[in-house]
């Protein structure tokens, strides 16, 4: 099995003076499937995170250092960057009436939608992945 991050897992590997840096670091080392997984959406979120100053003060990068850091990250042999799998739209479908998705629960729909279309382990250090029926989730705790 594969393991597609959310963006809360990539950020702080990205940055080792994030909080959430060493419990990220150690799931890398000790928990991390052998390939890990970029999906368009968690990519854009890093890179908008590694440039915002509100999440990263002084260590925020500009656009072209973000998109190297990324560059970095896809070049390891053990990181793709999925295409949208067969069976999404069909999933959110179904949980957007089930679950009564609204405003912000969008994003995460879609990320647990596509890890499960696409046979991903979702790995994130936000709880609330667990609403969502069939995935195969690691909720990393700091």
């Amino acid at each position: 099995m594969r393991d597609l991050l959310d963006a809360s897992v990539w950020l702080p590997l990205s940055a080792p003076e994030h909080v959430h840096y060493l419990r990220a670091r150690r799931y890398w080392d000790e928990e991390s499937a052998s390939e890990l997984a970029f999906c368009r959406v968690t990519a854009l979120a890093l890179l908008r995170h590694l440039t915002n100053a509100k999440i990263l003060g002084h260590a925020a990068l500009d656009g072209g250092a973000a998109w190297r850091a990324l560059e970095t990250w896809l070049a390891l042999p053990q990181i793709t960057l999925l295409a949208e799998p067969p069976g999404l739209d069909e999933l959110l479908a179904q949980w957007a009436g089930k679950l009564d998705l609204r405003a912000g629960q969008w994003t995460d729909a879609y990320l647990a939608a596509f890890a499960a279309a696409s046979g991903c382990r979702l790995v994130a250090f936000d709880p609330d992945f667990h609403r969502y029926p069939g995935i195969e989730f690691l909720h990393l705790t700091a």
